[in-house]
């Protein structure tokens, strides 16, 4: 008898990515949203998406969140929260101008970049931005550099920099690009300028780098990955690549009702895993959607354990949630 008869095929194991999920920096925009409604009530107006997760905006636009474009679909006089992406010099001064109460809820690891790159022009140099053009975060560092900032998405970029060789230079980086990310990109940057600079290892997003080496030891144990997270999520699409790279059947989902069926039926090991941006509810809606095609045995990773905190804005900490 084929041993493999024996073998319920509607078994389904599936493995969770350790960490995946929110990060800190969007555990503290998130609050600073919560919060501000519950000390100044309601409506509390927010430029752009908080973090790029539609369960989220929802929850908080069910509570009293307004999501606004710009400012100036803002109120006189209205509690104004910057979302976690940052934004440009100017919107900041926009809002000065205005005397708008502003709650600044970018990640620290982004304001972090956007100092680096003033540091640097102060020193004299020309700053190369490694990133996505048009994504929320690139476009706020862009605004927050002063002088001539040189966007480069990939290693052909590099070459086509107008700048000479001995020219003083030094990088900066989107956060949510990893060391593998932007290797090669720093490579090509280092070898045709000699004088570059850029930041330390260290300096690179924790939650970038952890959730991608999470699902490259995944990706290896499973026979499809399922991503959890927006289609305009930078990492949760560079999740699903990474799986698709490494051979694996990878799909990038919002929710559980994106799943099809159809991906399942060769596959009795799954892998989860879920974006920076994206809350673990999602997770829990989607292996119990899973239960519908079988029964599901669940094991994490064991991974790494993150305990990164970051402070809430100072009028914000008295507040209880």
């Amino acid at each position: 008898m084929d041993a493999s008869a024996s073998v319920d095929p509607r078994d389904l194991t599936v493995i969770l990515a350790q960490p995946r999920g929110f990060c800190a920096g969007v555990e503290r925009a998130i609050e600073i949203v919560e919060r501000a409604i519950i000390k100044y009530g309601p409506p509390v107006y927010v430029r752009h998406e908080i973090v790029h997760n539609k369960r989220v905006v929802e929850t908080l636009r069910a509570k009293g969140a307004v999501f606004v474009e710009e400012l100036d679909e803002i109120p006189d006089d209205a509690i104004t929260v910057f979302s976690a992406h940052g934004v440009s010099r100017k919107v900041v001064e926009d809002a000065q101008a205005r005397t708008l109460p502003v709650l600044d809820a970018t990640c620290p690891l982004v304001s972090k970049v956007h100092k680096e790159g003033q540091n640097h022009v102060t020193r004299g140099r020309e700053v190369v931005l490694i990133g996505h053009r048009g994504h929320p975060e690139v476009e706020g560092t862009l605004g927050q550099i002063p002088g001539t900032v040189h966007l480069v998405s990939t290693v052909a970029d590099v070459a086509k920099l107008p700048l000479p060789q001995d020219a003083a230079l030094a990088y900066v980086t989107q956060t949510t690009l990893s060391v593998d990310d932007t290797r090669d990109i720093i490579e090509a940057l280092k070898a045709r300028f000699p004088k570059m600079v850029g930041p330390d290892v260290k300096d690179i997003c924790y939650a970038t780098q952890n959730r991608q080496a999470a699902v490259r030891e995944l990706a290896a144990q499973v026979d499809i990955l399922l991503v959890v997270g927006a289609k305009n999520s930078s990492n949760s699409n560079r999740l699903r690549e990474i799986g698709t790279e490494m051979g694996v059947p990878s799909c990038l989902i919002d929710d559980a009702t994106d799943l099809d069926p159809a991906w399942l039926d060769h596959a009795k090991v799954i892998g989860v895993t879920a974006g920076a941006s994206a809350p673990e509810e999602l997770v829990d809606e989607l292996i119990a959607h899973l239960g519908r095609f079988g029964k599901v045995n669940v094991r994490a990773l064991e991974g790494v354990q993150e305990s990164m905190m970051f402070k809430l804005p100072r009028e914000l900490q008295d507040v209880t949630p």
